[in-house]
């Protein structure tokens, strides 16, 4: 009997799992430090959905400053929500975080020691911290254009920054401007 219980449980819980897998956003993005164009699947956070995890691939093509290839993981809130119609949101200001992975082999996440000293150059070529601030414009896809697999639709655009912009500025305070350091990226995000 208590075989049957657990592999009753096992078969629910299997069949949750991929659920909790499954994105619930598709993202599309032009600049913004992640890549010219990236492509990315987001989760929502929260119950009251307003926290995003979002997964991206970017890539830079040659003639735009690649050749690169750019994995990214990014966390934004939206602590406030204002309705526009019945049909549309705005979220005016939504701080957050993400980490941008560069990879290759000109990319690493230490200086090479037996060419430089150590703290040389304390930042890893690989990996940039960012912090951001965005905002978005939810369109309610149903209520605009009927019934669809696709549940919203959203515009956003995103400021960023990184580390070692910040310390860069912070040291030439008097030759770089907030408006040197800070990237900015344009994005779709669809809700299914």
């Amino acid at each position: 009997m208590i075989t049957i219980i657990f592999f009753l449980q096992s078969g629910k819980v299997f069949s949750q799992f991929p659920e909790i897998l499954i994105p619930k956003d598709v993202i599309v993005q032009h600049a913004g430090s992640i890549g010219y164009f990236s492509v990315g699947a987001g989760y929502r956070l929260f119950k009251n959905k307003r926290g995003n995890l979002d997964f991206n691939y970017g890539f830079v093509p040659e003639n735009k400053g690649g050749t690169l290839h750019i994995i990214s993981a990014k966390f934004v809130y939206r602590p406030f929500e204002i309705k526009l119609k019945d049909w549309a949101k705005l979220y005016p200001l939504n701080p957050g975080a993400f980490v941008s992975y560069h990879y290759g082999k000109e990319f690493d996440f230490y200086w090479d020691k037996s060419q430089y000293d150590e703290g040389y150059y304390w930042w890893s070529s690989a990996i940039r911290p960012h912090i951001s601030f965005s905002n978005e414009i939810k369109l309610d896809s149903k209520k605009l254009f009927g019934s669809g697999k696709i549940k919203s639709l959203s515009i956003y655009s995103e400021f960023n920054t990184n580390d070692l912009y910040m310390v860069s500025y912070v040291l030439n305070t008097k030759d770089l401007s907030l408006t040197d350091i800070f990237k900015l990226g344009i994005g779709i995000r669809l809700g299914f």
